[in-house]
C-alpha cells in the first residue's frame, strides 16, 4: 500500500494498544477494549509525531503529550499492521514539556516502517488518547549493494524574521512541497527555531496588503525563558504542512544561533539589547539547547556527551551524512584575521575537526555528504568591534587572500581530507536565506593544497530572504548558480523560498543535485559522477 493512502487513514484510539499493566517492552498487537473518547478526560498529541536519526536498524520516534501520560507505539512494514509489535515507551511529563521518544531497535533494514503512537492515562489503561500514525523508511545495511537509489532534501530557517504561520495562504507551504518529492531522509541545516524574532499578528507588506501570523504568547517576544524557547518548537508544530511533513519523513536535525539567540559567541552582549531582560548569553544557550534536545528527533549520544549534536548517519551503501556543529564549540566572533590557529579561531574545535577526518577515511559509502550550517566561503557579518573593525560569523573574513582566521581550521580541515585520500565529498548547507550552488577549486584559490569539491546552499523555510553574499577566493569558490530576493527580508508569500533535493542513482552511483523553489519547482540541476579511488 502506498505511504500516502496510509497516511490519509483515519484509525480510532482503540486500533493500537490493548490493555496494560507490567508488559514486556515489545508486544504482539492485540485488541483494545473500549477506551474513553473525550478530548476532556485524556492527554493528547497536539505536535503530531516525527522520526528522526534512522539507520538500518534503528530509528527514533518522538512524542509530545499535553498533559503527564505514558507513550505507547506500534510498528509494522506493512499499512495494514499485519505481524505489528507494540512498544512501551517513555513517560511523558510536564518537566520535559511532555516531550518524549522511544529509540525502536532490531527494524529491518531498507523497508517501509509504518508506527501509531498513542498516550495512555497513568490512572486508567481506559483512558488513551486518539492514535497519530506515522511512516519512515530505513536505509539499506552499508556492508550491501545499492538496490534502490537515495532521495534526500535538505534546507534550514524556519519561521524567521517574523514571518510565521500565514493561515491564509496555507501555512508554511514549502514543508508540503517537500513532502510531495517523496524523500526518504531530510536535513534540517539549522535555524529551527528563531527564539531572537518576535511574530506579531500582522505585518504590512510593500504592496500594501496585510501579513497574517498566527500568534502565541511564546513567539509575540524574544525567547528567554524555558517555556518561550519550548514555546517556539511548539509553535512550528501548530503548522498542519509541517507536522504532515514530519509524520512521513524522517529527519537529521542540526542546530545554529537562532535556536538561542542571533550571531551568538563568547562574544556576545546583549547588554545593549532592550528586546531582552535577560542578559546572560551563557544561559540563554543552556535554556535554548536544552529545549532544541527536547523537540529534536534526535538520538542522544549518552550520558557523557548528551549534548553533542555531531554525529554521522549512514544512509545505506550510497552515503553517508556527516552532521557538523558550528555554533557549540567556536571562540568568539572577532575580526577573524588572526595568522595563527588559537582558541579564538576555533569554529568546529579540534575533536570534531579529527572526528570528522577519521570517519570520512572510515566511510565505504560511494559519497561523504557534510551538513554543515554555515557556509564555507560567503561573507556573513556580525557587526563592528570597538574599533570599527568588521567582525565575521562564519568562516570567510572579508578578505581574498591567504587563510586567515577561522579560515586556518578551515584549511586544515580541507587539507586533512585531501591527505586522507577521501574522495566524493559533498558540502550540504543553508543559513543565508537564498539558494546557490558553489564550486571550490585550489585552480582559482590562494590555498591550494585541498581537492575541488562542490557546496549547495539552500532555505529558507517559511523565513525572510536575503542575499546573494560576496562570495570569498581564498578557497577558489565560483558561484555556478544562485537566486536571491531582489530586496532584503522578503516575505515567503513572494516565493523566494528554497530547499535542495539530492538524488543518488544506485546503478550508475551519479548524484544530482537540484535545487527547488516554494513550488517545488527546478531552478538548477547539478550532476556529479563519482571518483574512484
Amino acid at each position: 500500500m502506498e505511504r500516502r493512502r496510509f497516511m490519509g487513514w483515519g484509525l480510532t484510539s482503540g486500533a493500537l494498544l490493548g490493555s496494560t499493566g507490567l508488559l514486556p517492552q515489545v508486544l504482539q498487537a492485540q485488541t483494545a477494549p473500549a477506551a474513553i473518547t473525550r478530548d476532556s478526560a485524556r492527554a493528547l498529541l497536539p505536535s503530531g509525531v516525527q522520526s528522526g536519526d534512522v539507520l538500518a536498524h534503528s530509528a527514533i520516534v518522538w512524542a509530545r503529550a499535553s498533559r503527564d501520560a505514558r507513550m505507547w507505539l506500534e510498528w509494522s512494514t506493512t499499512a495494514s499492521f499485519a505481524q505489528s509489535q507494540r512498544v512501551r515507551g517513555p513517560d511523558l511529563l510536564t518537566s520535559s514539556d511532555g516531550t518524549g521518544r522511544i529509540d525502536l531497535q532490531g527494524l529491518p533494514a531498507g523497508q517501509d516502517i509504518f508506527y501509531r503512537v498513542t498516550l495512555e492515562d497513568f490512572a486508567s489503561a481506559n483512558v488513551r488518547s486518539p492514535v497519530q500514525q506515522g511512516h519512515f523508511r530505513t536505509p539499506q545495511a552499508t556492508h550491501q549493494p545499492a538496490r534502490k537509489g537515495l532521495r534526500l532534501v535538505w534546507s534550514g530557517d524556519t519561521a524567521g524574521q517574523g514571518w510565521g504561520i500565514n493561515e491564509d495562504l496555507g501555512g508554511m507551504r514549502i514543508y508540503e512541497a517537500m513532502r510531495q518529492t517523496n524523500p526518504d531522509v531530510f536535513v534540517h541545516s539549522g535555524d529551527t527555531i528563531y527564539a531572537d524574532g518576535p511574530i506579531l499578528p500582522e505585518v504590512r507588506l510593500p504592496d500594501g496588503t496585510l501579513w497574517k501570523n498566527l500568534v502565541t504568547p511564546e513567539v509575540a517576544k524574544v525567547a528567554e525563558t524555558l517555556n518561550e524557547y519550548r514555546g517556539r518548537y511548539r509553535y512550528n508544530l501548530m503548522d498542519a504542512n509541517v507536522r504532515a511533513f514530519g509524520s512521513e519523513v524522517a529527519q537529521i536535525w542540526q542546530w545554529d544561533d537562532h535556536e538561542v539567540t542571533n550571531n551568538y559567541s563568547s562574544s556576545k552582549s546583549l547588554l545593549g539589547n532592550a528586546a531582552y531582560t535577560e542578559k546572560n548569553v551563557e544561559l540563554l544557550t543552556a535554556r535554548g539547547q536544552r529545549a532544541f534536545m527536547e523537540y529534536a528527533p534526535i538520538r542522544p549520544l549518552g550520558a557523557a556527551e548528551s549534548q553533542r549534536i555531531y554525529r554521522v548517519l549512514p544512509q545505506g551503501p550510497l552515503a553517508d551524512v556527516f552532521v557538523l556543529d558550528m555554533r557549540s564549540y567556536r571562540g568568539p566572533n572577532t575580526t577573524n584575521l588572526q595568522t595563527q590557529e588559537s582558541a579564538d579561531t576555533d569554529l568546529l574545535g579540534r575533536p570534531q575537526i579529527e572526528w570528522l577526518i577519521q570517519g570520512l577515511k572510515a566511510s565505504r559509502a560511494t559519497w561523504k555528504l557534510i551538513a554543515c550550517d554555515m557556509p564555507i566561503g560567503l561573507f556573513v557579518p556580525d557587526g563592528k568591534d570597538e574599533q570599527g573593525v568588521s567582525r565575521w560569523e562564519a568562516v570567510a573574513n572579508g578578505e581574498h587572500g591567504t587563510p586567515k582566521g577561522r579560515e586556518l581550521e578551515m584549511a586544515r580541515l580541507l587539507k586533512g581530507i585531501k591527505d586522507a585520500g577521501v574522495k566524493n565529498v559533498v558540502w550540504l548547507t543553508a543559513d543565508v536565506h537564498y539558494t546557490a550552488a558553489h564550486h571550490y577549486s585550489p585552480e582559482r584559490a590562494q590555498f591550494q593544497d585541498f581537492d575541488p569539491f562542490w557546496e549547495f546552499v539552500s532555505g529558507p523555510l517559511n523565513a525572510g530572504t536575503f542575499g546573494p553574499n560576496e562570495a570569498d577566493k581564498t578557497f577558489g569558490l565560483e558561484v555556478v548558480y544562485s537566486k536571491a530576493s531582489p530586496r532584503p527580508n522578503a516575505a515567503p508569500s513572494e516565493g523566494y523560498q528554497f530547499f535542495g533535493q539530492l538524488d543518488i542513482d544506485h546503478r550508475s552511483q551519479a548524484l544530482t543535485v537540484t535545487l527547488k523553489d516554494l513550488n517545488g519547482q527546478s531552478l538548477h540541476t547539478q550532476t556529479l559522477e563519482p571518483q574512484r579511488s
